[in-house]
């Protein structure tokens, strides 16, 4: 996480992670809690109650992101994916 010299507001950030065990230690949650940022995992501090979203992200991937792509830009995906859900 990189904040040095930022001048934007970090307000409202969630940090969102691929759930790798360095994202279990002490010292990121402490880095992410002194910023302000909250942790994209349950409220026991796992991943695990998150497995129903995970698992429609890599649907919505694979079936509509990665084969449609390369994208021109935000509004077409927010168009694809109102007609994908």
């Amino acid at each position: 996480m990189y904040n040095r010299g930022r001048t934007d507001s970090l307000e409202g950030l969630i940090h969102h992670s691929d759930r790798g065990v360095q994202y279990l230690s002490l010292r990121c949650s402490q880095r992410l809690s002194d910023n302000d940022i909250v942790a994209s995992v349950g409220s026991k501090g796992d991943s695990y109650d998150n497995a129903l979203i995970e698992s429609f992200n890599g649907l919505y991937k694979w079936e509509l992101i990665y084969p449609k792509g390369p994208w021109s830009g935000l509004s077409d995906v927010e168009f694809a994916t109102l007609t994908y859900v």
